[in-house]
């Protein structure tokens, strides 16, 4: 299997025989011209025969020297694009400003010009920025990934402000078409754009918000569909459906906003602490306190899981029994919600809690171990010893090493 490096030398190989740029490399991907870039100077010293036999660039046009190290500027006749494209990541910048000097009206080669605007040699610099300077718009969006990867460099803000420019100025339907980018950058800056310039409406900016796999679309749109509440959209129920605390938490505060106040009451009970902390906030802007209503939910501990870590985070110490006798539950997520509200109310008994060590859920070990690290010299080592035998679950021997581990002690295992 190739890698990536092995695929950019076969695409200096092809472009040296001559291959045009679209066939010798992965045009669409921008981590091909990078590589492409760094390849050419790599073999002009490791193997500099691709550049001097017959069939290469100097037996038609372009002379490299007598070795590539000593490179001179004469083309007989137009160069052909897979000529340029090595001159354009040619190591001496005398090649690649003559290079450039060619490429206008070659749209195959503006991922080099694109690079080459981040060229540490300013006339290098200078010149590609004047040749990408009049580029049409939409040529520069079909090459947005490679151009905010470009921006990441020290000198690779002209092509990204230039993108960026032509994305806020453009037609609409610019910048709406690279919102599915597949492109994780190229996706952000496109919602931000459209975001700043209104061109979605409400209930699609809850719907991505709820749905996009990118967590900063995700809060962008979030945050945009909330702003737009008041245009009467209906975006609260996809930003509460949504499988993203910070999604839903959105969603939850823009109850307040639509006055909606009382629908924040079943997130209380939310997994995501954030989102029980936004639901209590709604609530107490009516004048609600969640406290009592935790302790209501708390009766029935196996339909609300969560409320014993929702009374540990708003009640008092007086509730800290209420949660305890929780532990010996015999559902395991209300007896991992019991240690997670006991350590919000800073009420953790070593004795009371260590037990769950032993437990059989996973996620009741993983909280439980969380809740002890800043008591574990108090854990007798013989019983985290005892958890490390092979015939115990991963997860309590995983355990055991963290506690271990947070004594000072050296944690044997196999």
């Amino acid at each position: 299997m190739l890698t990536s490096e092995d695929e950019s030398h076969e695409a200096v190989v092809r472009l040296a025989a001559g291959v045009a740029p679209d066939q010798a490399l992965d045009a669409t991907n921008p981590e091909s011209w990078i590589g492409l870039d760094c390849a050419v100077r790599e073999l002009a010293w490791r193997r500099p025969e691709l550049f001097h036999s017959k069939a290469s660039l100097s037996g038609r046009r372009l002379s490299w020297g007598a070795d590539a190290s000593l490179p001179t500027v004469n083309w007989r006749g137009r160069p052909g694009d897979a000529e340029l494209a090595l001159a354009l990541c040619h190591r001496d910048g005398r090649i690649r400003e003559a290079a450039l000097a060619h490429t206008e009206e070659r749209p195959a080669l503006l991922p080099l010009v694109v690079i080459r605007c981040a060229d540490w040699a300013q006339p290098v610099r200078e010149r590609a920025r004047a040749l990408l300077a009049d580029t049409p718009p939409q040529r520069l969006a079909a090459h947005a990934p490679l151009i905010l990867r470009v921006g990441h460099r020290s000198r690779g803000g002209f092509a990204q402000d230039l993108l960026t420019g032509a994305l806020r100025a453009g037609p609409p339907e610019q910048a709406t078409a690279l919102l599915d980018s597949g492109d994780r950058a190229t996706a952000r800056l496109a919602h931000r754009v459209a975001i700043e310039r209104r061109l979605l409406p409400a209930v699609r900016l809850a719907r991505t918000a709820a749905g996009h796999r990118d967590v900063v679309v995700q809060d962008l749109c979030a945050d945009a569909a909330v702003a737009a509440l008041d245009e009467g959209a209906e975006i609260v129920a996809p930003l509460l459906a949504s499988r993203q605390p910070r999604v839903r938490s959105a969603g939850v505060t823009a109850l307040r906003r639509a006055a909606r106040h009382a629908d924040a009451e079943p997130y209380l009970t939310d997994r995501s602490p954030v989102v029980r902390a936004c639901a209590r906030w709604v609530l107490r802007q009516v004048g609600t306190d969640p406290a009592p209503l935790y302790r209501s939910l708390c009766v029935d501990p196996a339909s609300h899981p969560a409320a014993a870590a929702g009374l540990g985070e708003c009640g008092g110490r007086e509730d800290a029994d209420r949660i305890r006798t929780l532990l010996a539950h015999p559902v395991a997520r209300v007896r991992a919600y019991a240690v997670a509200g006991l350590q919000a109310l800073q009420e953790v008994r070593v004795d009371d809690v260590r037990p769950l060590l032993d437990d059989p859920s996973a996620a009741v070990v993983r909280q439980t171990t969380a809740a002890l690290l800043p008591w574990a010299d108090r854990i007798p080592q013989e019983v985290l010893h005892e958890l490390l035998a092979e015939d115990r679950p991963r997860h309590q021997r995983v355990a055991a090493i963290r506690l271990l581990r947070a004594t000072g002690a050296q944690a044997h295992h196999s």
